[in-house]
């Protein structure tokens, strides 16, 4: 192992430079018109993991994006890791909030990164991550230290919710047949506390419209005498949630997973430092569910946020009208044991049950996602903690996450492994947002993580 950390010292320039030449395609999978640079993006990854070292590279047809594939079996007999990762990208709107461009990646000092971030649309989320298995892969590869079979998928629609790759998933199980998922697609809860995402949230995700009068109404004329579906929408969002935070919906909790104390103790180790997370959003004061500090509201408890609200007139100036209709949309965070199809059917059941006589109320199911959780005592887990422990040179703790990613459960539906949420980036990176950066330091600390966690399962 010594051999292998040794070559990626005396690399880690050239894995920069590499990365740089990746962040500089725009891959970005929402916007049609940068369809080419998606598919150059693919073609790139894929010769990047064939100079690694990796075996059978193929660009792999789907009905959206390529998925890029490519494996190095030793012996059927060894443990096989598939590691997942995604090479495309979100978009970097609003271009005039960037210090530089988004797709001209640099490298700069700030406060959380002394040694340097990569500063570029992708870099953290999901390129910086997922390049190094490539390079962690090579530097075992070129030191003769691979202690099992690996397989790797990297697909290109995961920012636009990874539509292709379930298919390909039940169409090629015993392509992908493994003994564990590795994923770096999360992040650390910082560079001094260490930790491995051992839980992501499930999610339903809804739209509700309110219906009142037939057509828009003049506010002289009618005002004071009709209902107002913004009035009544806004007083049926605000019935959704009590004065202790608690949703009111109609069997919400029933099947909400009860989280141990010792495992709530274990949690609350991590330093929840509420002065700094106010400061860090630009709040004077924080709520959510009674009974439970910020870390937990934030990862074992359900949440349901209402993300959007609209109707009547936005333009510029005054128009006197008193809507037909009113739309929201709203989201739920879920947490074992709960289904998006069970959450999402008694939001419907209860948001109709609240709404006054006089309106038409109707709900739409956009999409959802399962919880997911990796136990503490599993092999998965121990190998990553002690691999990042002998990186870090710290304690790692357990560490469950708030938001969602969807695929880990249907991995262990269909291929019956679980996956190690192994990520390396902070929450404050600003993924998905203008100026995303990566850390050098956690980039490296993530090439080195990589072969231990590889050697550490294999044993």
């Amino acid at each position: 192992m010594q051999e292998t950390l040794n070559y990626i010292n005396e690399n880690k320039q050239r894995f920069v430079d590499e990365l740089f030449e990746l962040l500089r395609i725009p891959s970005i999978s929402a916007d049609p018109a940068y369809k080419e640079e998606v598919l150059k993006c693919a073609d790139v990854v894929a010769e990047h993991l064939k100079n690694a070292g990796a075996d059978n590279v193929e660009i792999c047809e789907t009905k959206g994006y390529p998925i890029v594939y490519g494996e190095k079996i030793l012996d059927k007999n060894l443990p096989t890791v598939l590691v997942y990762g995604h090479y495309d990208v979100q978009p970097a709107d609003p271009l005039e909030l960037w210090t530089k461009p988004p797709f001209e990646p640099y490298i700069e000092k700030t406060e959380l990164h002394p040694e340097g971030a990569i500063f570029a649309r992708g870099s953290a989320d999901d390129k910086g991550q997922f390049f190094m298995h490539l390079k962690a892969f090579e530097a075992m590869m070129k030191t003769n230290a691979l202690p099992c079979n690996v397989k790797f998928i990297l697909e290109g629609e995961e920012e636009v919710g990874s539509v292709s790759l379930g298919d390909f998933v039940n169409e090629n199980k015993e392509k992908l047949s493994c003994d564990c998922i590795l994923i770096s697609d999360t992040h650390i809860y910082s560079n001094e506390q260490p930790t491995v995402t051992t839980g992501l949230r499930g999610l339903s995700y809804v739209e509700v419209e309110v219906e009142g009068p037939n057509r828009d109404l003049h506010s002289g004329l009618y005002g004071g005498a009709v209902p107002n579906p913004i009035h009544v929408l806004s007083r049926m969002i605000a019935k959704l949630i009590d004065e202790d935070g608690h949703i009111t919906i109609d069997g919400f909790y029933d099947n909400v997973e009860t989280v141990s104390d010792s495992d709530r103790a274990d949690m609350n180790k991590l330093k929840d430092n509420p002065e700094e997370f106010k400061k860090s959003i630009g709040l004077s004061g924080v709520e959510g569910e009674k009974g439970y500090t910020t870390l937990e509201r934030t990862s074992i408890r359900p949440t349901l946020d209402c993300n959007g609200i609209w109707g009547g007139y936005t333009g510029e100036g005054a128009k006197t009208v008193i809507p037909s209709k009113a739309f929201a949309k709203i989201s739920m965070r879920l947490v074992p044991y709960q289904t998006p199809e069970e959450i999402t059917e008694k939001f419907t059941r209860y948001f109709e049950k609240i709404a006054p006589e006089n309106v038409k109320v109707k709900v739409t199911s956009h999409h959802g996602g399962m919880p997911y959780v990796l136990p503490t005592d599993t092999k998965e887990f121990l190998a990553a903690k002690k691999a990042m422990e002998s990186a870090f040179g710290k304690e790692v703790l357990p560490y469950r996450g708030g938001g969602s990613i969807p695929i880990t459960s249907m991995f262990e539906q269909v291929l019956g492994a679980k996956s190690v949420l192994m990520g390396f980036g902070l929450d404050s990176d600003a993924i998905h947002s203008p100026n995303e950066h990566y850390g050098l330091f956690n980039f490296y600390k993530g090439i080195e993580s990589i072969p231990m966690f590889f050697e550490n399962f294999s044993k």
